[in-house]
């Protein structure tokens, strides 16, 4: 499933632009899909700095140790503990209560240059093939 209101980079992690600038992102449900069952969340500090395209935090699965990249680059807000202390909502609500952080993106245009939903979809069909 994918969230048609949200971007996304293709490293799988969505973003999803709030009122007032600020930058909501998660993991997509591909990628939640393709981990299999997260065991460990490690995520950046509230007030640190991020670049788009760099690991933010990392994500421990049964099967795998993956980076998670910064889809925009900019100041981190928050940073939701939920998900470090139960991974699981992961795979209840990628696209809600899975959220990972929210950044003060730099620049705009870092925001815009994410896929759309079905340009994503596309991406994600053409890499199961």
């Amino acid at each position: 499933m994918i969230d048609k209101a949200s971007r996304y980079a293709e490293t799988h992690e969505w973003a999803r632009l709030e009122d007032g600038g600020m930058v909501v992102v998660g993991l997509s449900s591909f990628a939640i899909e393709q981990l299999g069952d997260v065991v460990y969340m490690e995520l950046p500090a509230v007030g640190g700095e991020v670049t788009k395209g760099e690991a933010l935090g990392v994500v421990e699965s049964v099967k795998a140790a993956a980076d998670v990249y910064a889809p925009v680059g900019g100041k981190v807000a928050a940073v939701n503990d939920a998900v470090q202390g139960d991974p699981d909502v992961l795979k209840r609500d990628a696209y809600g209560a899975g959220w990972l952080v929210k950044i003060e993106a730099a620049d705009p245009k870092e925001y815009e240059a994410l896929m759309l939903a079905d340009a994503y979809e596309k991406f994600v069909q053409n890499q199961e093939q």
